[in-house]
């Protein structure tokens, strides 16, 4: 006599089940939009001019003689809506008739274009005063500023590569002080293999044999940030969206006071985030916009996301690029 076992009720087992809950990848935080000085007095045109004034000297008088006279250096700062993007999809009446997860799926269409949206311009912030940029550093180069260099290759070798240590960021604070750059709100923004060698260090890891280091904050420019910690008074945070090496982002190796930053380096920026001089400014022309309509010859339902804006290096003397290579502590 047989009862119900799997061999005989095969028919009635389902050899696969899908769960109508939606696997979604991971983000990483974004942070740079915070950190750029958005301009508001931009109504209309694609092209704005910010007029620029130098300073004043002071010369030796001789009694009697006539004052020398020197004029305001004065110069000018252009600006421009270059970038102009979108992130579409859509969904055609036969694959919402037919999916099973079709509302899940379709709730997410507009997140997720907001989403590559922000990712694109976070990643177009940070490439801003890079090689290839306009009023960028120039590639290889020291790009001295008052005999201060704002382009190096990292000094610490690990593995007989490059990395970022303890005395770049004091070569960096170095290089603004150097630049007259108000010594507040220092921010340095670091791969996370960077981070990962700083992690190691122990003189940073046993903080109470190191008062110095001791000054982790838990406050950040916002609810997304990475920070790690302090260092030589920069607050350090990690990003993935940081800009490669070499002219236009490459990855290429670059060679800066006869050091080699290696294959695919990673530009770490340093700099200060006051108000009034942070490195980046930038101007939205069209904030993200969305756009959603059926279209009956195709039997589809499109949604577009739209933004314009421009962004530019505008304090080249408040930007400092350390070359990092990420293979290092591999």
């Amino acid at each position: 006599m047989a009862g119900m076992v799997t061999a005989n009720s095969d028919a009635l087992i389902r050899s696969n089940v899908w769960t109508t809950q939606l696997k979604d990848v991971l983000y990483a935080d974004l942070q740079a939009q915070s950190l750029v000085r958005w301009l508001s007095d931009f109504p209309d045109g694609n092209t704005l001019n910010v007029p620029s004034i130098g300073q004043m000297y002071a010369n030796d008088y001789v009694e009697d003689q006539a004052v020398q006279y020197t004029p305001l250096a004065t110069g000018n700062f252009q600006f421009t809506i270059s970038e102009y993007i979108s992130s579409a999809t859509y969904i055609t009446n036969k694959d919402k008739q037919d999916s099973f997860v079709m509302s899940q799926l379709v709730s997410m269409f507009v997140p997720k274009e907001a989403r590559a949206i922000a990712e694109r311009v976070e990643v177009d912030i940070m490439k801003q005063g890079q090689p290839g940029t306009p009023g960028g550093q120039t590639v290889g180069n020291a790009n001295t500023i008052n005999g201060a260099a704002h382009r190096l290759v990292g000094s610490t070798v690990v593995n007989s590569k490059y990395t970022v240590g303890i005395r770049d960021f004091a070569l960096a604070a170095y290089a603004l002080k150097k630049a007259n750059v108000p010594q507040q709100a220092f921010v340095a923004i670091v791969d996370p293999s960077v981070e990962f060698y700083l992690n190691t260090l122990s003189n940073l890891v046993t903080v109470q044999n190191n008062p110095m280091f001791d000054g982790v904050i838990t406050t950040g420019f916002g609810s997304s940030m990475r920070f790690i910690r302090n260092i030589m008074g920069f607050d350090v945070y990690t990003s993935n969206y940081l800009p490669l090496s070499g002219t236009n982002q490459t990855g290429a190796s670059e060679t800066i006071n006869s050091v080699a930053s290696g294959l695919n380096a990673v530009c770490n920026l340093f700099f200060s985030a006051a108000p009034d001089v942070t490195p980046w400014i930038g101007a939205w022309r069209q904030m993200p916009n969305v756009d959603g309509e059926y279209n009956k010859d195709f039997q589809r339902e499109e949604f577009v996301t739209t933004a314009r804006y421009g962004l530019k290096l505008f304090r080249p003397e408040n930007f400092v690029t350390i070359l990092s290579d990420p293979s290092a502590v591999a």
